[in-house]
């Protein structure tokens, strides 16, 4: 009896202690690196047809062909961060509680193909854009792809830049569709878009740190060096100076609209603000910890938005 325990230990020293290797497949392969780009996080890149929206320039075939274009490259640098983020995070992210379920952290995607893959979106999209789209895209593209490796490299374990990086990421994509079409940013629209993000993202940050608190196992380092209540008063302040520059926006060169017209710049106002008191709910529940999944899933905040959007096209038509 004691001999056949002894061969046993021996035999579990012998195996390899950290996580179970999954069977890679082609197909697991194929699925793995399309979940490692976060498709529900596109939406983001949505922001692209913002400037262009806003300046009644965005029902032309040109422009949608421009704009379509700007969306496929920015998706293939986001991506190709997000491929290499997790090829960088794996050991940790098989600690996380919901983490540990990304194909490169779970084994279904090999981390070396995972550089391979973002390496090669990293290098084609700026190419591509350099060759179909104006200089200042491939910049543009080029900047954000420095700025995000950095960020996954340095910057996110550094306190109260990985917020700013993050929320440029977002202005970022705001400003590149007006880039692309030649079309000039105004202030507000640079602010509101600033600040909005930076609004989602300390939502974000506070909603993981309530999420994690007092669990074991790695999570974002920097978490524990922020308090809730500065994220709080970081997602407050940012909300507050989104509805103010919304509002300025809004009231600006204000005219009475034309007879049998209702003033719709001015009334997006309310559609505008009751999406930000909507999303602060989730926020303040500590509940936003996925955006995206706060914007498609909320039916109440999804029908807000759907009228802001009228009153704002009704408004760009009309003015």
């Amino acid at each position: 009896m004691a001999e056949t325990n002894l061969r046993e230990q021996r035999a579990h020293s012998a195996r390899p202690h950290g996580p179970a290797r999954a069977r890679v497949t082609p197909g697991g392969l194929l699925l793995g690196l399309l979940r490692t780009t976060r498709p529900k996080q596109w939406v983001k890149n949505t922001l692209v047809i913002a400037a262009p929206a806003a300046a009644g320039r965005l029902f032309s075939a040109p422009a949608l062909a421009t704009l379509g274009l700007t969306f496929a490259l920015f998706t293939a640098c986001a991506a190709a961060v997000y491929l290499i983020n997790d090829a960088r995070d794996a050991d940790a992210d098989r600690a996380h509680p919901t983490k540990c379920r990304r194909p490169v952290a779970a084994g279904t995607l090999p981390v070396p193909v995972a550089y391979a893959a973002g390496g090669v979106l990293a290098v084609l999209g700026p190419a591509l854009a350099a060759w179909l789209t104006p200089p200042l895209v491939a910049a543009l593209l080029i900047a954000y792809l420095g700025m995000q490796l950095a960020y996954c490299v340095l910057l996110k374990h550094v306190l109260v830049v990985d917020l700013v990086v993050v929320t440029t990421g977002f202005l970022m994509r705001a400003v590149i569709g007006g880039v692309a079409l030649g079309i000039p940013l105004s202030r507000w629209f640079l602010i509101t878009t600033g600040f909005g993000a930076l609004f989602m993202v300390a939502a974000k940050r506070y909603s993981e740190a309530v999420q994690l608190a007092g669990k074991a196992g790695a999570t974002r380092a920097l978490l524990t060096e922020y308090t809730t209540g500065y994220l709080r008063f970081v997602w407050q302040l940012a909300a507050g100076v989104a509805v103010l520059a919304y509002c300025l926006w809004a009231l600006e060169g204000h005219r009475t609209p034309a007879p049998g017209l209702l003033p719709w710049r001015q009334l997006s106002m309310v559609a505008f603000i009751l999406a930000i008191l909507r999303y602060a709910v989730f926020a303040d529940r500590g509940t936003a910890g996925e955006p995206e999944d706060v914007v498609l899933r909320d039916r109440a905040l999804a029908l807000i938005g759907l009228a802001w959007l009228a009153m704002y096209g009704l408004a760009v038509a009309h003015w």
